[in-house]
């Protein structure tokens, strides 16, 4: 994803990030533009239409490394969980935006209005954690989100996280824009390259296993 630069201007901010918001508006018209602002008002492109769309050749060699159970963290419109849900895997989004929870049960998968930090079903026995589409970002720390996914597996279990396409390491409060109309409120957020990710990762006691870019996005397979 390519950062730009964006407006100078403030719109007022409403009630809670990825609900009542730009993301669940993007959702709901199917489309961006949608982005991540900082106060400096540098913007991260979201890709709103591969996220409602069918999985591509870089989520399917994500779903190639799936097993046994899988928990989605941070599922968004539910692409993935529908794709594993017909490969027969025992698949659960959670996402904290309902809009997305609602979409994923509407493609055929279940998910969850949760976060990844509250009570979750099956702690300690999913087989397989995704932190795709950027998600590694959550909470604005990596190694907390990591710490809270070996929680979440059994032995044995592994987590699949996507890097960003460009080495950086930043931690950094943002807003969703969407160009149209006010911002959703502040919350934390990190962005990872391939490198910071793995070396984020072995601080929190994972070894990474295996890396690989495809269609220009970055993975890695992580085992305790």
């Amino acid at each position: 994803m390519t950062a730009v630069h964006g407006r100078t201007a403030t719109p007022t901010a409403i009630r809670a990030p990825w609900r009542d918001d730009p993301y669940a508006r993007a959702l709901r018209a199917g489309r961006g533009p949608l982005f991540l602002r900082r106060a400096d008002g540098w913007l991260m492109p979201l890709e709103v239409e591969r996220w409602l769309a069918d999985a591509d050749a870089g989520d399917e060699s994500v779903l190639a490394r799936c097993r046994g159970a899988v928990l989605d963290v941070g599922c968004g419109p539910g692409r993935l969980v529908a794709a594993l849900a017909g490969r027969g895997h025992r698949v659960l989004g959670v996402d904290v935006s309902p809009a997305a929870v609602t979409r994923t049960v509407r493609r055929g998968g279940t998910a969850l209005c949760r976060s990844v930090f509250g009570p979750l079903p099956g702690e300690g026995r999913w087989t397989t954690v995704l932190l795709v589409d950027g998600n590694i970002g959550i909470g604005g720390d990596p190694a907390t989100l990591l710490g809270r996914a070996a929680e979440l597996l059994g032995p044995g279990g592994r987590v699949v996280a996507e890097a960003a396409p460009v080495e950086v390491d930043e931690r950094c409060e943002v807003r969703l824009d969407d160009g149209r109309g006010p911002l959703g409120v502040p919350f934390p957020w990190a962005r990872v390259g391939p490198e910071a990710l793995r070396a984020q990762a072995r601080r929190a006691g994972w070894t990474p296993l295996h890396s690989w870019t495809l269609a220009g996005r970055s993975f890695t397979e992580l085992a305790r």
